[in-house]
């Protein structure tokens, strides 16, 4: 079984692992040169020493919390090794391969040998995890979303607690895996525990006397949990919150992400039924499709509810999967794109630790709850006492091709990526950026031109640069609400609105000695423009408004920018690293 999640995982991925540097899911861009970034300071932490929790390398000199921005330690530390040996592009696809293959594994390991203890049921439940719709979507660009493989056991383990005789020992195993996940991805640990707490009231209210012999066992394992892995997240947790570049609450642009109901309803673009043009609208962006069923394993879900309803693990299964649905809608309930009602997301999007919460991944507990529901629906339809045997697995496949076929994963659609320049590659940079000095990619590295840090993480961040696509405090106060990119910066708009529209307008001096600022600002050292970028002519002409004539070297256009960036007295000397 394991074999095939694997071999399923390379089929969803193998387009980029035909090119892992030259490709990239074709939905979307920017989050894959994010991630390789952090797998390339995972580098820097193991053998350098460096702090894991911030970093100045991009966004220079305000620099970025990474506890803040998902920097995904427990996944790129162990990666170290394929990160050196084959750079962070072929680390990236890896883990997006493993994500998935190891979360359907991991739900099949748990429910063959712990819960359901019934192998085909566990199987159909696996596969459904590892590759639902949701998952599909997140592999675009999401590794940090789809490892997912510690929450079969934090479930479990969690479970375990309302009814084990060794508290403490169940306590600190629970905190050890709660601590791996913080370090993966908060988010979906926070969705496990709200998903848990729901799932055991649901199960209470139909069976209160369970909390007499339930609550002592549960309360006495929490408060080890708690305690021990309050004791391991504290300062992780302090920097994250109160650290340099800490904010407050997500971005608006993301805050009110929900689905539409037709979501539930139809398959997902990255599946054998798919459609992505008839899918826009119904999700916040195509990366974000959480939902996404289809009409055919929609109404088998409901039909397995109201066939199973006399059992309350059933029922508390339905109320969980209904009520983080409902969630997943966002602050307005739509219906093919068109609004119909205020959600109730509304009355919780500002409460502490939800207020940085994307709703529509709310979806995504909704789909571990409909993998459950499959499986014990299996093993009830194989465990009936018919005569003909033959019939009822006949029928039980039947209907779990009408269910999982039109959602049956595809690959992952892909674009081609410019390459890193050469000037990067062979290190000709090195002579001119020193330790605390920048490079300065053309355009500048923002939320929709990443390029820039592809670049730093192939040279294994030995050089710093300054912007990045990042979530930050607004206008770099910490403590503020949380939005895409720094500082705003009136040189990198201007670059970036030449490279989109192709025209560069002429500055006057105003703008040249704001642009002359920021550069200061920057400790820039050299400009880097690739003679293939898009709009190289006119960014080129832009640019020497500002720094005079560049040099062509290599594949790129250099300006050193050195004697008009840096303060008064010695020029400080590059270093070779």
């Amino acid at each position: 079984m394991y074999g095939l999640f694997l071999l399923t995982a390379l089929w969803v991925t193998s387009r980029i692992w035909a090119d892992p540097a030259g490709r990239v899911a074709s939905l979307y861009s920017s989050d894959p040169a994010q991630v390789q970034f952090f797998l390339a300071h995972s580098v820097r932490v193991v053998l350098h020493g460096e702090f894991p929790f911030y970093t100045d390398q991009f966004n220079y000199p305000d620099g970025v919390n990474l506890m803040a921005n998902t920097a995904i330690l427990a996944l790129g530390i162990p990666m170290v090794p394929v990160t050196l040996l084959f750079g962070p592009a072929v680390s990236f696809v890896t883990l997006v391969t493993l994500g998935l293959a190891g979360t359907a594994a991991a739900w099949y390991h748990v429910l063959s040998r712990h819960v359901l203890r019934h192998r085909p049921a566990a199987l159909v439940a696996g596969w459904f995890c590892g590759f639902s719709p949701a998952m599909l979507a997140h592999a675009n660009w999401h590794p940090n979303i789809i490892s997912q493989f510690l929450l079969p056991f934090l479930v479990w383990r969690a479970l375990v607690l309302t009814r084990t005789t060794r508290p403490v020992r169940d306590g600190a195993l629970l905190a050890l895996l709660v601590t791996v996940q913080a370090f993966i991805n908060e988010e979906i640990l926070l969705f496990t525990a709200l998903g848990i707490g729901v799932f055991l009231l649901a199960m209470l209210a139909q069976q209160p006397a369970r909390w007499r012999s339930a609550w002592r066992p549960l309360g006495a394992g929490l408060a080890v949990c708690a305690a021990l892995a309050g004791a391991l997240l504290a300062y992780p947790l302090y920097v994250q919150f109160a650290g340099p570049m800490a904010y407050h609450g997500l971005s608006d642009a993301v805050r009110d992400y929900g689905n539409d109901l037709a979501a539930f309803v139809t398959p997902g673009s990255a599946t054998l039924g798919g459609n992505q043009r008839a899918n826009a609208n119904l999700a916040p962006n195509y990366s974000e499709e959480n939902a996404f069923f289809g009409w055919g394993l929609t109404l088998i879900a409901v039909g397995i509810v109201v066939w199973l309803r006399r059992e309350p693990l059933v029922r508390a299964l339905a109320a969980t999967g209904l009520f983080f649905a409902v969630l997943s809608l966002g602050e307005r309930v739509s219906w093919w794109d068109r609004d119909l009602v205020t959600g109730p997301w509304q009355l919780l999007v500002r409460l502490p630790l939800l207020d940085a919460v994307v709703p529509t991944r709310f979806g995504m507990i909704t789909s571990v709850v409909v993998g459950v529901l499959l499986a014990l629906a299996v093993r009830r339809a194989l465990a009936l006492r018919l005569p003909d045997r033959r019939t009822v697995r006949t029928l039980t496949s039947a209907v779990l091709a009408v269910a999982l076929l039109p959602i049956a994963p595809m690959p992952l659609q892909v674009v081609s990526r410019p390459a890193v320049p050469e000037f990067i590659t062979s290190g000709r940079w090195r002579p001119y950026v020193g330790a605390e000095q920048t490079l300065v990619p053309v355009p500048v590295p923002s939320m929709g031109n990443t390029n820039g840090m592809r670049w730093a993480a192939s040279a294994n961040l030995d050089f710093k640069i300054p912007g990045g696509y990042f979530l930050a405090p607004r206008n770099g106060n910490t403590g503020d609400p949380g939005q895409f990119g720094g500082r705003p910066s009136g040189f990198g708009d201007l670059l970036q609105r030449v490279s989109k529209t192709g025209r560069a307008d002429r500055l006057d001096e105003r703008q040249r000695r704001r642009s002359l600022d920021e550069l200061r600002h920057w400790r820039a050292a050299v400009l880097v423009l690739p003679v293939g970028q898009p709009n190289a002519e006119p960014l080129r002409r832009t640019v020497e408004q500002v720094a005079g004539p560049g040099r062509r070297e290599l594949d790129v256009w250099v300006w050193d920018v050195r004697r008009l960036t840096e303060p008064r007295g010695p020029r400080p000397r590059a270093t070779a690293r």
